[in-house]
């Protein structure tokens, strides 16, 4: 494993974290919490020691278990988890009042919960859930993350962005209260690239790339026979037409990348490594297969300037994210 800054903190995380949506189980079928637990535990021993988690996953459940693992390992792990918006609506609507969304009393009670959820006196990383920079201004939440912090219970802030929307938190950043974003990069969703990622850069706050894997659809494992178990968030997000339209994509990668070492899955893992701003990224991984997998990735190092060039041809405008989808994620 390889370690880079988390922005300004003292931290030195993985290369590779852990995503830990998956394992909440709530719109990811076919995990098993033993499953869950081990994969966890083999990534500790594989040199992870960051996991990202959320109180909205699996109702805390994936909480629970990240604490559970961590307290059986002899490892220091740190700890990002995430308050879900009061109204449990994603993405953020800029024209939402903060009150109904972040309110002080809300981010501390969540916070506690997420606490007891791990059983942890302190949150390294806790970010909000959802984002929109018509918030920047208003008080509530700076005092609120202001007396986390004094208290204890939280060590760093940061902010989980919209999805494809990287440009929605730059005046947060600009605060200096931000220590971390976590947004969506992968080589269809370029675009954290141009603005976010450099101020990112600046301001010396870290990032955590999200969904480098497209839910599935960059590993090329995704054809348009595949079904999802019913109830999962893939069968709603892959719907209609999608699936062909992925697998076209990614057939036109597969040519241009020919005779380019590494699964479709390890390309895109080095892709997202290979930006300096990126400090870690984090793939859901609910099985011991994928972990090790994964975890092979940072030892090839990033892609060179020629693969990045076509890689770069590949983005890929579009969101297969709706707000029926995420409800609960």
């Amino acid at each position: 494993m390889k370690y880079r800054s988390l922005g300004s903190s003292e931290a030195t995380i993985s290369e590779i974290g852990f995503g830990a949506w998956g394992i909440g189980g709530k719109q990811w079928r076919g995990g098993q919490d033993d499953q869950s637990l081990k994969a966890l535990r083999r990534s500790f021993e594989l040199g992870v020691n960051l996991v990202d988690t959320a109180l909205a996953y699996g109702d805390g459940h994936s909480e629970q278990l990240v604490g559970q693992a961590v307290k059986s390992s002899f490892h220091k792990v740190h700890i990002a988890t995430k308050i879900p918006p009061m109204n449990r609506i994603w993405p953020a609507k800029a024209d939402t009042s903060i009150a109904e969304v972040f309110p002080y009393d809300y981010i501390i009670r969540s916070t506690e919960e997420s606490l007891r959820n791990l059983g942890m006196e302190q949150i390294y990383l806790q970010q909000f859930h959802v984002w929109t920079d018509a918030w920047t201004k208003t008080e509530e939440w700076r005092r609120a993350i202001e007396d986390l912090r004094q208290s204890g219970k939280v060590r760093y802030f940061g902010i989980s962005i919209s999805e494809h929307e990287p440009d929605s938190a730059l005046e947060a950043i600009k605060t200096g209260l931000v220590n971390a974003v976590q947004v969506i990069y992968n080589i269809f969703d370029q675009s954290a690239a141009t603005n976010l990622f450099p101020l990112c850069q600046q301001m010396k706050v870290g990032v955590l790339a999200r969904v480098p894997l497209d839910e599935g659809g960059l590993t090329g494992s995704i054809t348009e026979q595949t079904v999802f178990e019913p109830g999962e968030f893939r069968e709603a997000y892959f719907r209609g037409d999608r699936k062909r339209q992925v697998v076209e994509h990614v057939a036109a990668l597969q040519r241009d990348l020919a005779g380019q070492p590494g699964t479709m899955a390890e390309i895109a893992l080095r892709f997202c490594l290979s930006h300096k701003a990126v400090s870690t990224v984090i793939p859901g991984m609910r099985r011991v297969e994928t972990v090790e997998s994964s975890c092979r990735v940072p030892n090839a190092g990033p892609l060179d300037a020629e693969t990045l060039a076509i890689l770069k041809k590949h983005a890929w405008k579009r969101n297969f994210y709706q707000a029926d989808l995420r409800q609960t994620a």
